[in-house]
């Protein structure tokens, strides 16, 4: 399949991942290189919605250090301590955070100061270890919702399989 961007924009958003989900996955067949994975899928995932930053923080210290890439959009922050911010509660917590508005969200890292809301999801290898965080920022306040998190979440899965 010739890899391509898809704008799902119009799309309302449970029907979008979907089809997204199918398109990922049909782009990343065979591939089982997870840096490779992490810049596709956040390529796809950026110009499927248009969000202002969408990417990956990879845990380089486990429970202790998560750093930047790959990613899609303005300069991201380089390091995020675990247990800080939106991404470091994610992976400390081991589950997704949706944040309507991140002004409200105690010891949120403003990387870039036009973002208004954010999805965070971790993602685990087969082992079950937080392998990274999967980071979405939008201009616009309550961007992210059920849907979101289910398909980001769905979408991500496929880091757990094993390899």
């Amino acid at each position: 399949m010739a890899e391509t961007t898809l704008d799902l924009r119009q799309l309302p958003r449970a029907e979008a991942y979907v089809e997204l989900t199918a398109h990922i996955e049909s782009v990343l067949d065979g591939v089982t290189d997870p840096i490779a994975e992490m810049a596709t899928i956040s390529a796809l995932v950026h110009h499927a919605f248009g969000w202002l930053w969408t990417g990956f923080y990879r845990m380089v210290e486990p429970d202790r250090l998560l750093r930047v890439g790959p990613y899609q959009g303005t300069l991201g922050c380089l390091e995020i301590t675990v247990g800080r911010g939106v991404c470091g509660t994610a992976a400390r917590e081991r589950r997704t955070v949706v944040v309507e508005d991140v002004e409200q969200f105690p010891g949120h890292i403003a990387c870039d100061a036009r973002s208004r809301s954010e999805i965070v999801v971790p993602v685990f290898d087969a082992s079950g270890a937080v392998i990274a965080v999967f980071d979405v920022d939008a201009e616009v306040p309550a961007a992210f919702g059920d849907a979101d998190r289910m398909g980001l979440e769905r979408i991500l899965a496929r880091f757990t399989r094993q390899r």
